[in-house]
């Protein structure tokens, strides 16, 4: 599959230094990094607008974080700059999942933080639901459907467009659509059903 997101103005490859970081190659980890870090910070920032408003996360502290996370792998395969960052998406996630329910622990169950569905077209009327919920059923879903869970992931979680959802799982965009629709319905389903 062809990285086809542009050249970062540099002119670096971005391809390349990915294959050089799986090979072990010493600089090419943090030049990766350095290259994508306004890409990082901006998944960040789009992660954290879903959270309460009172998060003590800021977007480069969370950049910060999964960097920590994905500087110790050992062995790791990125296909390209979208892969990167999907991955890097699903990090983001599952820190701001551990980080509500550290606080949702601290405060004995109280202010854990939401995020909203409205701007992914949910179907009925919620205007927000727990991130720890969420996760738990998408948990739940990908046991069901791992692609349907990794096309939310990618998605909601990551805000790739349809192309690039598509691009990330190797399937044709016809079907990202039609499995986004139906994992957003099952999530619906499962999230607000007591």
């Amino acid at each position: 599959m062809a990285d086809d997101a542009p050249t970062p103005p540099d002119g670096t490859d971005i391809s390349a230094l990915l294959k050089d970081w799986a090979s072990r190659e010493p600089e090419a980890r943090d030049r990766v990094v350095a290259v994508l870090y306004e890409e990082l910070r901006r998944l960040a920032r789009l992660h954290l607008n879903r959270e309460r408003p009172d998060h003590t996360l800021q977007p480069t502290a969370l950049v910060n974080e999964i960097y920590l996370r994905v500087a110790t792998l050992e062995r790791m395969q990125w296909r390209d700059r979208t892969h990167f960052l999907a991955m890097m998406s699903t990090l983001m996630r599952r820190v701001l999942v551990d980080h509500a329910r550290m606080h949702a622990r601290d405060k004995r169950g109280g202010g854990v933080s939401v995020t909203s569905l409205d701007n992914h077209e949910a179907p009925g009327p919620v205007s927000s639901i727990d991130v720890v919920a969420l996760d738990h059923a998408l948990t739940r879903l990908a046991a069901l459907d791992e692609r349907q869970a990794k096309i939310v992931e990618l998605r909601f979680f990551g805000g790739l467009t349809v192309e690039e959802t598509a691009a990330a799982l190797d399937v044709s965009p016809a079907t990202v659509k039609r499995e986004w629709a139906t994992a957003r319905a099952w999530l619906y389903h499962h999230i607000t059903t007591p």
